[in-house]
């Protein structure tokens, strides 16, 4: 199946309701992503948001080769879930190369894209010249109060170093009534692709890389966090879904090769081991890749959370 097929194929998927449930444990080797969801004062946002920064200024053609089959699987309902319609003013948070801009411009609405990275707005503004987007930061946004009829964020909120500020942002600029949604992924037990990658790291190499101190990247895989952060944000009616996506490879060693090369934090704790554990991580996540084989292809499932909710009146 060509990309832009399986692409649309897997966005008109329908979203399936989450149940908040007690968290199985993740893999011990997520101990560099799994952070206390209370106050923990050996975070450090400042450091942890210059390492996000550096890693998306320079991860920009990475990013798209390894990540945007899968991601791009959520935009459909990412914007269902804001019921966007047409004439629509949409803020897309952390737009990266734009996918989420184009596709609500493409539906009629009036569309603008915001990010942090300078090199990943160049090459939105490139690829959909038609579409508005500007660098700025999601955590201090530039744009008036009561602006948009919607506010969204694909895959954004688990790189922010504040993300209870992004959602307050996202209310303030909001119009009342308006609706903000946002995705993450699913713990690793359910997103195939980083626990495997997660396990080979515990089994064969240093899961104890000292990377600058950030919040959870699963934190809000869980629906009660993605609710409870929601209303503390002020929104109203939160629901929590989720997204079926399955991740394609042609090749086994084309999951590791997509996280080594496009992501930012797990790609920092690989980039960390020395060469013998790298390529013992190598060949185990090549082993438990051929399981997912169907009809010649690797196929990985990689559900995403889907949160929305509504400003007050």
């Amino acid at each position: 199946m060509a990309l832009a097929a399986e692409l649309a194929h897997d966005a008109r998927m329908a979203p399936q309701a989450v149940y908040a449930s007690p968290r199985p444990p993740l893999y011990k080797a997520a101990c560099q992503l799994e952070r206390p969801m209370s106050i923990n004062q050996s975070l450090d946002p400042a450091a942890f948001h210059d390492f996000e920064h550096a890693g998306w200024t320079s991860n920009v053609s990475e990013y798209e080769a390894a990540f945007a089959r899968v991601t791009s699987q959520a935009i459909g309902p990412l914007l269902d879930a804001v019921d966007l319609r047409n004439g629509a003013r949409m803020l897309d948070v952390a737009s990266g190369p734009g996918y989420v801009a184009a596709a609500a411009a493409a539906r009629g609405a009036r569309a603008v894209g915001v990010d942090f990275s300078a090199p990943m707005v160049a090459h939105a503004r490139r690829s959909y010249p038609t579409v508005e987007f500007q660098e700025g930061d999601a955590e201090a946004m530039s744009f008036p109060d009561s602006t948009f009829d919607a506010v969204v964020m694909n895959f954004g909120m688990l790189h922010l170093a504040r993300p209870e500020r992004a959602m307050t942002q996202a209310a303030r600029v909001l119009k009342p009534g308006g609706c903000f949604a946002f995705t993450v992924w699913a713990k690793p037990e359910e997103a195939v692709g980083f626990g495997i990658i997660l396990k080979a790291i515990q089994s064969h190499g240093n899961p104890a890389v000292q990377l600058p101190q950030g919040p959870s990247f699963f934190r809000f895989s869980d629906p009660a966090e993605c609710e409870r952060t929601l209303l503390e944000a002020g929104f109203l009616n939160v629901r929590v879904t989720s997204v079926p996506q399955v991740w394609r490879f042609s090749a086994p060693d084309e999951l590791f090769d997509a996280i080594y090369n496009g992501g930012v934090r797990i790609k920092a704790i690989l980039r960390a081991q020395s060469s013998e554990a790298l390529e013992a991580i190598r060949t185990a996540a090549r082993e438990a890749a051929k399981n997912f084989i169907q009809h010649g292809v690797i196929e990985l499932p990689m559900p995403a959370i889907l949160a929305s909710a509504v400003k007050p009146r």
